[in-house]
């Protein structure tokens, strides 16, 4: 199965946020809030433009089945599910977190932040993942 542009498109969307959000995570380690701020300002705005992409191509196309019926069919859901459920529960999580760090309410917002983080890293990535399962 070839992948759409659009897919395309979602799976390096997908990619830059991972990229974005590893990279606001090392400027926050070196006390860099600056370019933290900036980079996860980023981050979010990527992960933006992904979601309303990824809601207009599926609205488009429907659902995408696995085209395989091996042993990588039980590897794609199990990347899939855990996907697919942290992405739609994340959201407003990422929301308030961003909110907090506007409002420089930053204990809450690092407390948050620490679990967060490392799902929308996930999310990102398996994105990636999938894509590549569904169309390399």
């Amino acid at each position: 199965m070839a992948p759409t542009g659009h897919a395309t498109l979602n799976a390096f969307l997908n990619a830059l946020s991972a990229g974005l959000l590893l990279a606001g995570r090392l400027r926050i380690a070196r006390y860099d809030t600056r370019g933290h701020k900036r980079i996860m300002i980023t981050a979010l705005t990527v992960s933006a433009v992904f979601l309303v992409s990824y809601l207009i191509y599926h609205a488009q196309v429907g659902s995408v089945p696995y085209p395989y019926h091996d042993w990588t069919r039980i590897l794609y859901f199990s990347i899939l599910i855990p996907h697919v459920i942290l992405a739609a529960v994340m959201v407003p999580f990422i929301l308030v977190g961003f909110r907090w760090a506007l409002k420089e309410t930053f204990d809450k917002h690092r407390r948050l932040m620490r679990w967060v983080w490392p799902v929308w890293m996930f999310v990102s990535v398996s994105g990636v993942v999938v894509y590549a399962m569904l169309y390399m």
